[in-house]
Formats: C-alpha cells, sequence, structure tokens
C-alpha cells in the first residue's frame, strides 16, 4: 500500500486516538493537534502523568491505565523519547489486543521503536503531523 493509502485508511478507520505526551498548554502542538482531532470526531485520550485533566477529558499516566480500546497511539515525545511509548504500546497489543498504529508527530524518528512495532504487528508512522495528513487527504477529497 503506498503511504498516502496507508494514510488514508489509518485515518477513516480510527476513531480512538490515545495522545502520549499531550500538552496542558494550548499553546503547543501537542494540545492543538488533538483538540483540531477532536474537533473532527476522534475520540482523544490524553495520556500525561502530569495532569489531571486535559480538553475536559481525563488524563491517564500511561497507556496501560486507559479502560478503553485505543486504535492509534500518537506520540508527542522527543525522538530519545519515542521508544517507551512503543514498549507500552507494545505490552498493550499483547494484553488487549487494541493498538494497531503507533503515529509519532512530525519531527519525531526512532528506527528501534518502528522495529519494535512492526515485529509486533502494529502500523507505525513516523515525522508526520496527523493534523497536516488530516487536512491532505480531506483537501484531495473536496
Amino acid at each position: 500500500m503506498a503511504a498516502r493509502d496507508t494514510i488514508r485508511s489509518i485515518l477513516e478507520k480510527t476513531r480512538t486516538i490515545a495522545v502520549y505526551g499531550m500538552s496542558k498548554d494550548s499553546g503547543k502542538t501537542a494540545y492543538w493537534v488533538p483538540e483540531y482531532l477532536a474537533k473532527k470526531g476522534y475520540d482523544i485520550i490524553p495520556v500525561n502523568p502530569t495532569a489531571e485533566i486535559i480538553l475536559k477529558r481525563k488524563c491517564y499516566p500511561d497507556l496501560k491505565s486507559v479502560p478503553k480500546r485505543i486504535d492509534v497511539v500518537q506520540v508527542f515525545r522527543r525522538s530519545e523519547e519515542a521508544l517507551e511509548p512503543v514498549r507500552e504500546a507494545v505490552a498493550r497489543r499483547k494484553e488487549r489486543g487494541d493498538v494497531d498504529v503507533v503515529w509519532l508527530q512530525q519531527g519525531i524518528r526512532n528506527e528501534e521503536a518502528r522495529k519494535l512495532a512492526e515485529e509486533n504487528g502494529i502500523l507505525f508512522v513516523q515525522d508526520r503531523c496527523m493534523y497536516h495528513e488530516y487536512q491532505m487527504i480531506n483537501l484531495m477529497d473536496g
């Protein structure tokens, strides 16, 4: 599948996005990108151990604590910190059977994380902005 078709498929099939590293600061990308996606109908689950509520949604300290099904784990961490959320996603997939995709936001790349995700049947996207990709898909359909 071509990259564009893969991205389209992810965005069309996804309902629930756990945002790992979601920010409390409305000026940061890790806040306004998930806020935008929430407005487009996605169920956003903030994952941030330093917050209780973001966007009027309960925050969870890690992926293991999230009670709902997770389709995509969107990661807002530095590249060198991206392996931990992937480890959590892999553990969750083995335990609960969810987490189909791990998506590292634009500017975030980690080949060890990619390898771990793919070896465990998780589709992996890195260095792409979900906000921009959503807009591109919808521009192409317009």
